[in-house]
């Protein structure tokens, strides 16, 4: 057990030993995604669009539960001066709402997920192209998504995200 364990410690050290030259050559940037997302002018039509489209959920879902609350006041305030049948239609009708809440719930967060995913890829599809050009551009060997690459320490010198954002305003 300890022999594998010099084994694996004594391979990723000539791993990194030779790795160490190559990196010390290559050209590295990082971007910010969320950045380009949350700061240019298409990212901010996608994230509009997202936000109106959650927030119509979200009335549609007060709406339902208006209803709900209005059916369990009526409830309250009938259930000892109408027939046991009543009593019994009216919490089936309270059921039904409740199973009619959270069906909505759910297809309201598929909807919003998949209006994410579609709306974000398509950005993203938008965006490669850009990020492509100027890593050929600036002769970079590879660019890194800043904050999902488990980066550390990236000098701000390396990057490239304003650059990225002005070009990506200017394609619209």
């Amino acid at each position: 057990m300890i022999r594998n364990a010099v084994r694996v410690m004594v391979a990723g050290a000539l791993v990194l030993a030779f790795a160490l030259p190559a990196a010390a050559q290559a050209k590295v940037s990082v971007i910010d995604v969320q950045r380009v997302v949350t700061e240019s002018d298409p990212g901010k039509e996608v994230m509009q669009r997202l936000r109106s489209l959650t927030e119509a959920k979200a009335q549609q879902g007060q709406s339902l539960q208006q209803e709900l609350a209005a059916l369990q006041d009526q409830f309250n305030k009938q259930r000892f001066t109408v027939s046991e049948a009543r009593q019994a239609e009216m919490q089936k009708e309270i059921e039904d709402k409740q199973i009619a809440i959270r069906r909505f719930q759910d297809d309201a967060q598929r909807e919003v997920a998949e209006a994410q995913r579609r709306e974000l890829g398509s950005l993203e599809e938008r965006i490669m192209p850009i990020i492509d050009q100027i890593g050929k551009e600036q002769g970079l060997t590879m660019i890194f998504n800043k904050f999902q690459s488990g980066l550390v320490y990236a000098d701000e010198t390396i990057d490239i995200t304003d650059e990225v954002i002005r070009r990506f305003n200017r394609v619209q």
